[in-house]
């Protein structure tokens, strides 16, 4: 009889659906345990995973800033410019376009900063000189990304943003060069920055060391002005004293002139020859008149608006020759 009613609560029962006992339901090796419900204890765990999960947060943000996936706003008081410059100056109608922008789209671009080496609490620009004095300009934080950067990085960065953006001229950059290596920098690291082969580098080197840096200060960035005209006028300075040539190109009329065309009269007073009627110059025009005109120290170049005022060129044409004359006679009197 003890026998059949072991069998009996030994057997299985398959229509028992109450849930297991506390005792059932204790984890087996190799199995999840069973569900818990919403008690305290579940509380606790969610809170402690939510902890975990902010934590895990910050240290991914904490991650990305050290590796510059980041972008933040920075106050522009706390950011200092690049340890070498790379700019003569910064052109202000340039700056008012780029303020525009900035003011009406926002800044698109983000600068890149490393942590100044320092000056704690402070920041050190890689490259975004422009941006930042936009920002500035405005009163606003500037987009920045944070990176830890060595001086090689920095000026490798700094060298291949502005050779990518085209914004440097030829004598900029030619500068930025000089500058490295004054500080030490090796040939590999400035030829990276710039962008360039070894001779094109030592060409760079020469035209810094043949013009003083008094006259290209005088001059200016020159945009227009390539490595070819630059050299030129090095290879001239050879036998003439550069401090007239400064002088000059300090007097007052000389700094309403573009840098292009304080480069072309540089380059005509080297050599002794009239400023080339090549010279750039910047359109201007006469209020109230649909004519615009383009004057370079040798030549200067009208262009009427014949939509605006058709005919208008046929009939200064036809009384040119009484203009001369009449130009002429106050030049005797």
């Amino acid at each position: 009889m003890a026998r059949k009613n072991l069998l009996e609560i030994s057997a299985p029962n398959t229509g028992r659906t109450d849930a297991p006992s506390a005792k059932d339901s204790r984890p087996i090796a190799g199995f999840l345990p069973q569900a818990r419900g919403s008690g305290p204890v579940g509380g606790i765990t969610r809170t402690l995973g939510n902890i975990t999960e902010k934590m895990e947060r910050a240290s991914d943000l904490e991650r990305q800033l050290a590796e510059g996936q980041t972008v933040v706003e920075l106050e522009p008081e706390l950011i200092d410019g690049s340890f070498v410059a790379d700019r003569l100056e910064i052109d202000v109608v340039e700056l008012g376009q780029l303020v525009d922008q900035i003011r009406e789209h926002g800044q698109q671009v983000p600068i890149l900063v490393r942590p100044h080496p320092e000056s704690r609490g402070r920041f050190q620009v890689a490259y975004g000189h422009r941006r930042l004095a936009a920002a500035k300009e405005l009163g606003i934080k500037v987009r920045a990304v944070v990176r830890q950067l060595t001086d090689d990085q920095l000026v490798v960065s700094q060298g291949q943003e502005n050779s990518a953006r085209t914004n440097l001229s030829y004598i900029e950059r030619a500068l930025f060069a000089l500058r490295l290596e004054q500080r030490d920098f090796g040939r590999d690291i400035i030829m990276a920055a710039l962008g360039v082969d070894k001779a094109a580098l030592s060409k760079m080197l020469i035209v810094t060391r043949q013009v003083p840096m008094a006259l290209i200060s005088a001059i200016g960035p020159a945009p227009e002005i390539g490595r070819r005209r630059w050299l030129e006028l090095g290879e001239r300075l050879e036998g003439v004293a550069p401090e007239p040539i400064i002088a000059e190109l300090s007097a007052d009329n000389y700094r309403k002139m573009s840098s292009d065309e304080r480069f072309q009269q540089a380059l005509a007073l080297a050599t002794g020859k009239p400023v080339s009627a090549k010279s750039t110059a910047q359109p201007s025009s006469i209020t109230g008149i649909p004519v615009t005109f383009k004057r370079t120290p040798a030549r200067a170049t009208f262009v009427f608006d014949s939509k605006a005022a058709p005919g208008f060129d046929q009939f200064v044409e036809e009384r040119l020759r009484s203009l001369f004359n009449e130009f002429q006679q106050r030049k005797e009197t």
